[in-house]
């Protein structure tokens, strides 16, 4: 096989993910260049008759019969929630590598079947946690690594909403729900600000009357650690007011912002006049005041095509062509699950 020859792509499931995200991704010229989709399932058999009008793809009548297809080598699992685990299974035991949809698992037990069929089957899993590559979020870790906002002990990561949903997405039988759908992706961010430290979970899932299913459409999780920051975590479809997605708070400053734009401000520590403590009166009464030196500093996006999705497709690409490390190892997003398992077994909303 030529080193660097196309990846041929089989897609499970063609609907917003599968369509709109993966399928549309891999017609990005640069990610044309390594990857070529040669089949695709779904349900819908228009949907499939729009796939092989669009890439010339073989189309096939369900999921077994695509993975008999011996020219598929990668399988993009996008359908139900709670399909992506037994899909993504079925898949490496036939001989496939697998990029798989969020979330990796409505289990845990789900998710360590699928690390372990990985392990057995020598193939390659991975997960489109792709905010790990998106502008913003690296943005965010070059600033806190920096050192400029100090240490930091509070952020805050928001993706607020208000909105209707009737879909299968409220529906706790496919997996549903929004921990599931956005907040997999926030809570993978906040694991990455982390670091390796496993930290306490609490959390608040409510279904609210926006949704018209039986699974969450309003969540929050704090996740908190020993000499860590305390990360909230918060999506909603009940937020007629929004907070930007990134609040990071630091002892010497502070970031803000969304996914296309970001600002922050930070002193400098050395630059000041020693302060001891005072136990006398202060003058008039006041409190304390100094005018501390802010130096402010901002960062927007820039390109059409730099969207966490192109670098994620690239990164595998060399994993399976030049055995490049995996850049999201499955091991990784267990720890995701783990979080969202816990919240589950916390709520209500989810009781046995």
């Amino acid at each position: 096989m030529a080193q660097d020859q196309h990846i041929n792509v089989g897609i499970i499931g063609l609907g917003r993910a599968g369509w709109g995200i993966h399928a549309d991704t891999i017609a990005i010229p640069v990610v044309a260049s390594k990857y070529r989709i040669v089949a695709v399932t779904d349900s819908i058999a228009a949907r499939m008759d729009e796939a092989k009008a669009r890439f010339g793809c073989r189309t096939h009548p369900d999921m077994d019969s695509l993975l008999a297809d011996r020219e598929v080598e990668l399988v993009i699992e996008a359908t139900y929630n709670h399909q992506h685990a037994p899909h993504s299974i079925a898949a490496l035991q036939a001989g496939k590598h697998v990029l798989c949809e969020k979330p990796m698992a409505t289990s845990l037990a789900d998710a360590d079947r699928a690390i372990a069929t990985a392990a057995q089957s020598g193939r390659i899993l991975t997960y489109d946690q792709q905010m790990r590559f998106e502008p913003a979020h690296c943005k965010v870790m070059e600033v806190i690594a920096s050192g400029k906002l100090g240490e930091i002990i509070l952020m805050h990561l928001s993706q607020h909403m208000f909105r209707r949903r009737w879909d299968w997405q409220t529906l706790q039988q496919f997996g549903g729900g929004e921990m599931n759908n956005n907040g997999t992706h926030l809570v993978d961010e906040a694991l990455q600000f982390l670091g390796a430290v496993e930290p306490k979970v609490t959390c608040d899932l409510r279904s609210t009357p926006n949704c018209a299913g039986d699974a969450d459409d309003h969540m929050k999780i704090c996740l908190s650690a020993p000499e860590a920051p305390t990360i909230d975590v918060e999506v909603s479809n009940s937020m007629a007011m929004g907070a930007p997605h990134y609040q990071v708070f630091g002892t010497r400053g502070a970031l803000v912002g969304d996914m296309d734009k970001l600002q922050w401000r930070f002193f400098d520590p050395a630059v000041l006049d020693e302060r001891k403590p005072d136990p006398n009166s202060t003058p008039d009464r006041s409190y304390n005041r100094y005018d501390l030196p802010w130096q402010e500093e901002s960062w927007a996006i820039a390109g059409a095509d730099t969207q966490g999705y192109v670098p994620l497709y690239l990164s595998f690409y060399e994993t399976i062509r030049h055995g490049a490390p995996l850049a999201i190892t499955p091991e990784s997003v267990r720890r995701n699950i783990a979080v969202l398992e816990e919240c589950r077994r916390q709520s209500p909303l989810y009781g046995e």
